[in-house]
């Protein structure tokens, strides 16, 4: 009789201990951690319905080839969000693209850049989304995909063939750790190449990292939001090539330079991105950018035409097309005498 006691005894300790386990609150820091790199992924843009929109409740709608797509609600509610993800369920999602019920999600959703995303980062976010975040109990909304497109399982073999498998990033010690720092923010987080990478006839990223080839980061080649995202890479007329890493740095930061100003979807990038970064993360990513090549290698800068340039500081827009100029461009081209 004592002996069962005691197993008894045990059992409901066990039971409870482990209920206390599940339940007891994520560490602090960690959540703070978590909600950094969140901000770094840009996940509110995406799965906020606008101004009006509870954050991360879902509901944006996003135009692909097929039809319109809606951003999931994942918040910790349990009915309409990801409450009752497990980690592994919320990683698998995350660096793999698989939902909760094992099919695959559409790559809107960029995993195959989160799969660069370490599993430490990973488990802070997932600390951030569970106990950081306000739960709404939003329902999803269905796409606008007709049938046959709007079938899931073709997807599944889309994502065995150009989705990577996940694995931890492992930074170069030859190389610069700040260099390295912005190589892990542009090619997992900040999953930079979903827009400024050019895609394929199957829609995939021509390539997911500097090693894939000069595709990467050389500029969408359909236009997203009716914008086309320009080259990253060291090109002098259509890329960074004439731009300096400071000057990339305050670009990223506060959107605007003596060069040029966002517009289109990367304001949405800084606004609930970038600013919030560190100063450190975001010289790392302007060191990155700055170090790759143009594509198809070394380019000679562009002439500077500069009689066009003294005449437009002296408002003198006789000139064809100068009118049209100051009238469109010139309040985030400016019209000083430096190439643009």
């Amino acid at each position: 009789m004592m002996k069962m006691q005691w197993l008894s005894a045990l059992v409901l300790g066990a039971l409870s201990c482990a209920a206390f386990a599940e339940e007891a609150p994520a560490d602090s820091n960690l959540i703070k951690q978590g909600e950094y790199l969140a901000r770094a992924g840009d996940c509110v843009a995406c799965h906020t319905n606008g101004k009006a929109g509870k954050p991360f409740a879902g509901g944006l709608p996003m135009e692909t080839p097929i039809g319109t797509i809606y951003s999931t609600n994942i918040t910790p509610d349990k009915e309409h969000g990801i409450g009752g993800y497990t980690f592994e369920e919320f990683d698998d999602a995350v660096r793999k693209g698989v939902r909760k019920d094992g099919s695959t999600l559409y790559p809107a959703m960029p995993y195959p850049s989160f799969a660069r995303i370490s599993e430490a980062d990973m488990r802070a976010m997932y600390a951030y989304f569970m106990h950081g975040v306000e739960p709404v109990n939003v329902a999803n909304k269905d796409t606008d995909i007709p049938w046959p497109l709007s079938m899931r399982w073709p997807l599944a073999f889309w994502r065995g063939i150009f989705a990577p498998t996940p694995s931890d990033f492992v930074a170069n010690p030859q190389v610069d750790p700040v260099l390295e720092r912005g190589r892990y923010l542009v090619e997992g987080l900040g999953h930079c190449g979903a827009c400024h990478t050019p895609r394929s006839l199957t829609m995939q990223e021509k390539a997911l990292s500097e090693s894939e080839g000069d595709d990467y980061l050389a500029g969408s080649n359909a236009p997203i939001d009716g914008w086309v995202a320009s080259s990253l890479r060291g090109e002098n007329r259509d890329g960074l090539g004439t731009w300096s890493e400071a000057e990339l740095a305050e670009f990223l930061k506060t959107g605007r330079n003596d060069k040029s100003v966002v517009f289109g979807g990367m304001s949405d990038v800084v606004e609930h991105s970038l600013q919030y970064l560190s100063d450190d993360d975001i010289t790392a990513i302007a060191r990155y950018l700055k170090s790759l090549p143009p594509r198809g290698g070394k380019q000679t800068p562009a002439p500077v035409e500069d009689s066009v340039a003294k005449d437009l500081w002296k408002g003198n827009d006789s000139k064809t097309g100068a009118a049209l100029y100051v009238d469109n461009c010139a309040a985030c081209h400016r019209t000083r005498r430096r190439r643009l």
